[in-house]
């Protein structure tokens, strides 16, 4: 069967090399048979902000607003915004998500932010009494696409941004792998801005590439639960076998979990 492709696109250009970016995917993905949609945050307008105006009809405390459990009960309930609802959606078909994006002070923009913070709600997408155990997107890949506004030598261990296993945690762990993501290897495109128009075009050949097999790609090993206590959630071994990917921060060698494949 034809696999389903979400791009979620976040850069307000279509002459950017994000865009470049993202129209090579949609290129080489359709030619290899595949159904691909590409949510363009910025021509959509996407509401960043999670608020109320999310939320159809009445709130269950409105006095105490408190968005993580409303939005939960709305999609229980089927009353969230249709903005939302119309994302959830596209994310439900999606065998691959892309998120092709341009890094903003170590992170997403803000736009991106509030996807994340407003589709991926209570319920539909992670489980508090199962972090990281909800089974919804098990069979489903996710990936990262970002340029950054600096060398990879910057980004290297004894850079002075500090290793990009550590800068892309929060996104791939702590969201993405939370929600039960199988995570590919992010693609990474190194300072375009800074680069020669034949290295940028390197860049963009080297991508095409790799979209060329992206499908097939095994996707990262992440610690599994059962290595983790179930009342506090830390590590029961100590060793590399079941250290973090991210411990290269505690000047710990490089763990075999990278977040980057080499």
């Amino acid at each position: 069967m034809a696999k389903k492709v979400l791009i979620v696109y976040a850069h307000q250009s279509s002459s950017s090399f994000n865009a470049a970016a993202k129209n090579i995917a949609v290129e080489v993905l359709t030619a290899q048979g595949c159904t691909v949609e590409v949510s363009d945050l910025y021509a959509m307008g996407f509401k960043a902000t999670a608020t109320a105006e999310d939320i159809k009809g009445d709130l269950k405390d409105a006095e105490n607003f408190c968005y993580l459990d409303e939005s939960k009960l709305a999609w229980e309930q089927g009353r969230l915004s249709d903005d939302i609802t119309k994302e959830q959606s596209k994310l439900t078909e999606a065998d691959l998500v892309i998120f092709q994006f341009p890094m903003y002070w170590f992170s997403v923009p803000g736009i991106l932010k509030g996807w994340f913070d407003r589709v991926l709600t209570n319920g539909f997408a992670f489980s508090q009494k199962k972090p990281y155990g909800l089974q919804t997107f098990k069979d489903k890949k996710v990936m990262l696409s970002v340029t950054t506004g600096s060398p990879e030598s910057m980004f290297c261990t004894i850079g002075i941004n500090g290793d990009i296993n550590v800068t892309l945690w929060p996104l791939q762990n702590g969201i993405l792998h939370y929600c039960g993501f199988q995570l590919l290897s992010p693609e990474v495109f190194w300072a375009p801005a800074l680069a020669a128009a034949e290295d940028r075009k390197k860049m963009l050949e080297s991508w095409r590439t790799r979209l060329q097999g992206l499908l097939e790609e095994e996707p990262l090993s992440f610690t599994p639960l059962y290595c983790f206590d179930k009342k506090t959630f830390q590590l029961k071994y100590v060793g590399e076998e079941f250290g973090l990917s991210v411990g290269i921060h505690r000047s710990n060698p490089r763990s075999s979990r990278s977040q980057m494949k080499d």
